[in-house]
């Protein structure tokens, strides 16, 4: 299905990953399905997670891609998000905009200024504009990887939060498990995910293929998800040249 998720309405509703959720219902029209839809009805196309397909593969990456990736694996365990003498946010779109600016680009650049902080969907306004949005099954070094509902933004309580959270891909291991650096509560780390089996956290030979991405808590409503592939929205590939 053709991504059209328009990236001023996302500039303008989506705060930055670690920021204090609104009291206010940003979306309260957005549904869940049970194959992960999300829609508005004022004209939003579905983003639609890539549960059950063949996914995914590494390409091979042009030079700046992998030195995204490569970027990406210098910040694991930094307290702080420094390139060239700029600091970002120490958060995951923080990250990402780090590790992008380190070849020279800016994911906040093309929208327009937010009051009260950017974030995960200014990020993914700026792929729309200036790269790919897509659910695999190739993917690349340095993508950005997005996931819905990892926390409750907008603090009403239900399943309903899409693009709150961003990493970048490091590689792709032989089984399709991918392997991104992002920004949590514990600092920078390494996580893996596994779209072909979604549900399974680790495999019965003691393999990780899906880490925890969201908390669990004692008022999550029976819909809630926690695992990587559980929550992966899409990929964002930028840099092709």
């Amino acid at each position: 299905m053709t991504l059209c998720l328009l990236a001023v309405l996302l500039a303008a509703t989506l705060q930055a990953c670690a920021t204090a959720a609104s009291s206010s219902r940003l979306w309260p029209d957005m549904l869940e399905g049970d194959m992960g839809v999300y829609e508005r009805n004022e004209g939003i196309v579905p983003v639609r997670e890539t549960r059950g397909r063949a996914c995914c593969t590494m390409a091979v990456g042009t030079q700046r891609q992998e030195a995204l990736a490569r970027a990406a694996i210098r910040f694991l365990g930094r307290s702080r998000i420094e390139v060239g003498g700029r600091r970002f946010t120490f958060d995951c779109s923080g990250l990402a905009r780090g590790v992008y600016f380190s070849q020279g680009v800016d994911l906040y650049d093309g929208l327009r200024e937010l009051k009260g902080g950017n974030g995960v969907g200014r990020i993914y306004g700026h792929v729309m504009q200036h790269g790919r949005v897509h659910y695999g099954p190739t993917v690349h070094p340095g993508d950005l990887v997005f996931f819905h509902n990892t926390w409750d933004f907008n603090g009403d309580g239900l399943v309903n939060d899409p693009l709150t959270h961003v990493g970048v891909v490091e590689q792709v291991e032989s089984n399709g498990t991918v392997v991104f650096v992002s920004r949590v509560s514990r600092g920078i780390q390494r996580f893996r995910m596994n779209v072909r089996a979604p549900d399974t956290h680790r495999t019965g030979d003691g393999r990780v293929l899906n880490d925890f991405m969201r908390k669990k808590g004692s008022r999550d409503p029976k819909a809630t998800k926690y695992l990587t592939g559980q929550l992966f929205a899409a990929f964002g590939t930028l840099l092709n040249e």
